[in-house]
C-alpha cells in the first residue's frame, strides 16, 4: 500500500518536471497534479464543448469551470485553450439568450406576444384540451 502512494507521489513529480507544454502556468485542470494529463484534457475539453451541443449547455460552464487555470493563464496548452475560450463564449451566448428568453417571457406576457400569447402558455393547455 505504501509503494503505492510513493509511486502515486513519483509519478505527479515525474509529470511536473516533464509537462513542457505548461511552462509558466500550473495544471490545466483544477485538480492540480491530481489531474488529467495534456492529451486526456484535450480530448475531455473537446467532448465538453461539443457535448454542449446535445443540449446539454451546462457542460460548457463545467469546461470552463474545470479548465478554469488554463482561462487564467494565456501561455496554456493552446489546443485546450482553444475548446474553453469557445465554451466559455457559447456559454456566456447562451446564458444572455436563455435570460432574455425567460424575463421576456415572464413579464412581458400578453404585452408583447398579444392574442398569440394564449397559444404559449403551456397553463392554458389544461383549458384548452383537459376535461370538461
Amino acid at each position: 500500500m505504501e509503494g503505492e502512494h510513493v509511486r502515486t507521489t513519483a509519478d505527479m513529480e515525474w509529470r511536473r518536471q516533464t509537462d513542457v507544454s505548461n511552462v509558466g502556468s500550473q495544471w490545466p485542470t483544477i485538480d492540480g497534479p491530481l489531474g488529467v494529463y495534456n492529451e486526456e484534457a484535450v480530448k475531455l475539453a473537446k467532448s465538453f464543448y461539443y457535448g454542449g451541443f446535445l443540449l446539454l449547455p451546462v457542460l460548457w460552464f463545467m469546461n470552463c469551470f474545470y479548465f478554469w487555470p488554463v482561462l487564467q493563464h494565456h501561455e496554456a496548452e493552446p489546443l485546450i485553450r482553444c475548446y474553453v475560450v469557445k465554451s466559455e463564449t457559447t456559454c456566456m451566448f447562451f446564458s444572455v439568450v436563455l435570460l432574455g428568453w425567460a424575463l421576456i417571457f415572464a413579464f412581458g406576457g400578453e404585452h408583447i406576444f398579444g392574442s398569440y400569447w394564449k397559444h404559449l402558455a403551456i397553463y392554458n393547455i389544461d383549458d384548452k384540451y383537459g376535461p370538461a
